[in-house]
């Protein structure tokens, strides 16, 4: 007797342990001049990366295609080491400007860096099975808040994801969200320390 087909496999998510520091290569933030959407990425000319943790410590470049603003950063020496920055909360880790990803959800404001980093967070909250198969102290997902790992929060959430994947493609200072302002949430403890045998 055929019972009718069988029903879909859940979806899943493998975490494979990813960092949220390997969103930060790229991060779209709010211009410090114009109001619209800036670029913040390593500055040109690098040599290519050992570790992506050493994004935390590459000279930056943030610079807005809208009125051509452009600023240099590099990271602070402490002794013989360049102090990392501390990636987390609605300002980029480098100029400390608002994320221009950034909208109203479940109460709370749902950020990300670019669109590969809501890509990462909507692959997570749409799975109905999730598999973690690393440590979860330094993992971006294990450290997600609450509100946006629970399932009733699930569509409200995905739909937030898709209002900050619309805002990735917008850029004039009308499309800035009423979200992304200056909200010092940004964390407050020390980066960690590289000690230079190289080019930074």
């Amino acid at each position: 007797m055929n019972s009718g087909p069988t029903p879909p496999e859940p979806v899943r998510h493998h975490d494979r342990g990813t960092w949220l520091v390997e969103f930060t290569g790229r991060i779209l933030v709010v211009c410090p001049r114009c109001g619209g959407r800036a670029l913040v990425v390593p500055l040109p000319g690098l040599p290519p990366r050992k570790y992506f943790s050493e994004l935390l410590f590459q000279p930056r470049r943030l610079s807005c295609p809208g009125c051509g603003a452009v600023a240099d950063r590099t990271a602070e020496q402490r002794g013989a080491g360049l102090v990392g920055a501390v990636p987390g909360g609605t300002e980029d880790p480098f100029f400390r400007r608002p994320l221009w990803l950034q909208t109203r959800c479940a109460g709370r404001v749902l950020w990300a860096y670019d669109e590969e980093h809501v890509d990462a967070l909507t692959a997570y909250v749409g799975a109905r099975l999730r598999e973690r198969r690393a440590s979860p102290t330094m993992a971006m997902f294990a450290r997600l808040p609450a509100w946006m790992k629970s399932a009733s929060h699930r569509d409200e959430v995905l739909a937030g994801l898709s209002t900050l994947r619309t805002l990735a493609h917008r850029s004039t200072p009308a499309d800035r969200s009423d979200t992304a302002h200056e909200r010092g949430d940004r964390p407050r403890h020390h980066g960690s320390l590289y000690f230079r045998g190289g080019p930074y």
